[in-house]
């Protein structure tokens, strides 16, 4: 399913691109994703092998009727080649293309109680001036780290929290033991 995605979500994303509409597929992928996700019945009908390809388009341009004409067409071809189950992690992919094309990094701060917001803005000011990108800034509380940080960049994750300075003291003492 991964490669599917990345072929698919590639080759929408060069269309997207050479129309200049990256922005406009963006959202409405995001949109239909979103809406596929939250509706069990559009789920059985995008996904079921019981309705046409036929059937599917119909539904597809009732769906986003008025639409980027790439991305209706794209997704009909979803529909044609039996590969809507794809859909999510195609919107998840073409999500890291955008960010990717438009610089943009998400940056989640985790921390065991809530931070002032003037701390997790200098923290994102911080990221954003060492890696030159617009970050996406996120913050959230997880009181099992009980205390420091757990910073998540992109895909990269620094874990300095109490929790896991634990874990590896407690792995250390078990295997010298």
């Amino acid at each position: 399913m991964e490669e599917i995605a990345k072929v698919y979500s590639g080759a929408l994303f060069d269309v997207a691109e050479e129309k200049g509409s990256l922005d406009e597929v963006q959202q409405q992928l995001g949109q239909f994703a979103d809406a596929v996700a939250e509706d069990r019945d559009l789920q059985v009908f995008f996904f079921s092998p019981y309705f046409s390809s036929a059937e599917k388009r119909e539904g597809i341009a009732k769906a986003i009727d008025g639409g980027n004409p790439e991305l209706v067409n794209f997704l009909e071809l979803l529909a044609e080649k039996h590969r809507m189950p794809a859909l999510f992690k195609i919107r998840q992919r073409f999500d890291e293309l955008w960010d990717e094309a438009n610089e943009r990094l998400e940056v989640t701060v985790t921390s065991a109680i809530e931070l002032d917001p003037s701390i997790v803005e200098n923290i994102g000011a911080e990221i954003e001036r060492k890696t030159g990108k617009t970050i996406e800034l996120k913050s959230e509380v997880d009181e099992s780290i009980v205390g420091g940080l757990v910073l998540r960049v992109g895909n990269r994750v620094l874990d300095a929290s109490i929790r896991s300075r634990l874990d590896k003291l407690r792995r250390e003492v078990l295997h010298a033991a």
